[in-house]
């Protein structure tokens, strides 16, 4: 499973991305605009920093106006991949631009069958919201083993599975036991993967130890 971090923060991009962990980036207008920054510039600094794809979501809302910004935001660089959300005119628009060769991700999905009318629109990923789906009593992991169920069956779809709105590390460890292809994560919770207690116990043990050896490995 790939991991994607969900920030437009450059400084977490370049610590996270020394770590190998990071297979690409997503980010969304009010990600971009907690830097103070120009949009474009840090969806472009973003893509020179790692090499997957690097998701820069549309403005509008209208199908022409989304087509002229996609079409804006792919030119950035090879490994943009446009965002759209699911509507009918983004849909639209990922079809169009996905025919062009570009990538496309198709955002706020909530529903399998929204997540079978992007696949078959030719969206590269489908980003289904599991976070908010759970703020409001709904199980957003069932959304993601039903939509895996359905690409399944089958072959001709090739959409990926990109686990959105993610809130904590059981939200990734479930992700990767049904078979989603991607998870984006805030960077805080790809940190705190890595966090168990007895792995803590364990190195003070081992630390401990060692040091009534007086020896250095040095």
């Amino acid at each position: 499973m790939k991991f994607f971090i969900d920030t437009a923060d450059v400084r977490e991009i370049k610590d996270l991305a020394a770590t190998g962990m990071v297979d690409g980036v997503t980010t969304n207008p009010s990600l971009v605009a907690k830097t103070g920054r120009n949009f474009l510039d840090v969806v472009a600094e973003i893509c020179e920093i790692v090499d997957g794809p690097v998701s820069a979501e549309v403005t509008a809302t209208d199908f022409e106006t989304m087509l002229t910004e996609g079409r804006k935001l792919a030119k950035l660089a090879d490994n943009v991949a446009v965002k759209v959300p699911l509507t009918w005119d983004g849909l639209k628009t990922c079809k169009t631009l996905s025919d062009d060769g570009v990538l496309v991700n198709v955002t706020l999905c909530f529903s399998p069958a929204q997540a079978l009318l992007a696949a078959k629109a030719g969206a590269a990923f489908i980003s289904p919201f599991v976070g908010r789906l759970d703020d409001v009593a709904t199980d957003g992991m069932a959304l993601i083993a039903e939509i895996r169920q359905i690409y399944d069956n089958y072959e001709a779809l090739t959409t990926e599975i990109l686990v959105a709105s993610v809130r904590h590390p059981r939200h990734v460890v479930d992700s990767a036991k049904m078979g989603a292809d991607v998870v984006t994560v805030p960077p805080s919770v790809l940190r705190a993967l890595i966090n168990h207690p007895l792995t803590d116990k364990g190195l003070a043990a081992f630390l401990a130890d060692w040091a009534k050896t007086g020896q250095s490995i040095l």
